[in-house]
């Protein structure tokens, strides 16, 4: 069995399991007790912080943890928006292509809250431009929260860009970078907080970070004993965040090669199966993309078909977000690109790992493809 669905999860690195396991043993102290088993746990918890601090660009003080991505996300929107209305900004902006997460937050926000959510446009590649975003924005916005990388399609919007606007503005950008982290280079995003998780980077589910700079206002969501600083009371998972550390160095310490060499095996994959099936269409910028995302459009097959017919053949791969598998919906990202409802319901998304694969893998796998659609194909 092949695994290509590496946006969904991905298996626990030795390493970070290696690492995490004094945490779960010996060193099993609350951090926030003050006798020498809960110092032990407070400062590898520090430590942890410190680490992922570094890689992403902020400062240690500026992290964190939480329970992963979806709950960083939930934070960054409604935590910021929350903060700003005693400011009268009553205003959040999105793309309606960004993950769940972030777009019912705003829909909470809009519904218990009076907030007002406009969702900017994106091209049909799936990239926002400056000028739609700087058109979206008002007096009131509270907060732009917007993906690094998408999860389906996988194209990368320029936040080099895009973080000129809001800054120009005076307006918060929170970034989910679950995606995109241990793939791009998150230290010089300009970007005001930044979600990552745990699962997609080798670390174990349950652990992900929220970065806020501390010149942004953000109310807490859960309350209680005022860990991690007032903003996220809860005791903290140690072991897991020790873990996220772990896996979020090794992969940024490994990115330059690990990106070249899956980029070009991805690049050679895609390239196979436009060859091999005529209705093949790839989805999202070709360009701009994550190194390891190859998500198509089959018309006039079912997408839920080629995957079982995938599986039977040894090639485990999704149609698009995880969060929205067993849903009968077309994709909400395919859709927002002017992909046609009909056709939307045609994707297939494969999304390779870290390990290496043998040197022909792109073309066997384009063949395994290939000959699952046309054994689907009316």
């Amino acid at each position: 069995m092949l695994y290509l669905d590496h946006a969904a999860t991905s298996p626990v690195r030795p390493e970070v399991l290696e690492a995490m396991r004094p945490y779960l043993t010996e060193v099993f102290g609350n951090p926030s007790s003050h006798h020498t088993t809960g110092e032990a746990a407070a400062s590898a918890l520090e430590d942890a912080r410190t680490r992922i601090a570094a890689v992403i660009g902020m400062r240690t003080g500026d992290v964190i943890f939480t329970a992963g991505g979806t709950e960083a996300n939930n934070l960054a929107v409604k935590g910021i928006t929350l903060a700003a209305l005693a400011r009268d900004r009553r205003h959040v902006v999105v793309s309606p292509i960004e993950h769940e997460s972030i777009l019912e937050s705003a829909e909470y926000l809009r519904r218990f809250h009076d907030v007002s959510v406009t969702h900017v446009a994106v091209d049909s590649l799936g990239r926002i431009s400056p000028e739609a975003l700087a058109a979206a924005l008002r007096s009131d916005t509270a907060v732009v929260s917007l993906g690094h990388a998408n999860n389906e399609i996988g194209t990368v919007q320029d936040l080099a860009a895009l973080s000129a606007v809001t800054r120009a503005a005076g307006v918060p950008l929170h970034v989910d970078a679950v995606q995109s982290a241990g793939w791009l280079d998150l230290h010089e995003l300009g970007v005001d907080a930044i979600s990552i998780a745990g699962h997609k980077l080798g670390a174990p589910k349950g652990i992900g970070a929220l970065a806020v700079r501390g010149r942004v206002a953000m109310e807490p969501l859960l309350h209680g004993g005022g860990q991690e600083r007032g903003r996220r009371s809860g005791t903290e998972n140690v072991a897991g965040a020790v873990g996220l550390a772990t896996a979020l160095q090794l992969a940024e310490a490994e990115r330059a090669a690990v990106t070249a060499r899956v980029g070009a095996a991805t690049e050679r994959f895609i390239a196979e199966v436009r060859a091999r099936i005529p209705s093949a269409a790839l989805t999202g910028d070709p360009q701009h993309r994550l190194p390891g995302t190859a998500s198509f459009t089959f018309a006039g097959t079912s997408g839920e078909a080629v995957l079982l017919e995938l599986e039977r053949r040894g090639i485990v791969s999704s149609s698009g977000s995880a969060c929205a598998a067993g849903s009968d919906e077309p994709s909400h990202v395919l859709l927002a690109c002017g992909i046609a409802p009909e056709i939307a319901q045609t994707s297939v998304r494969f999304t390779f790992g870290r390990v290496p694969l043998p040197d022909d893998a792109p073309e066997h796998l384009a063949a395994l493809v290939a000959d699952s659609v046309r054994a689907v194909s009316g």
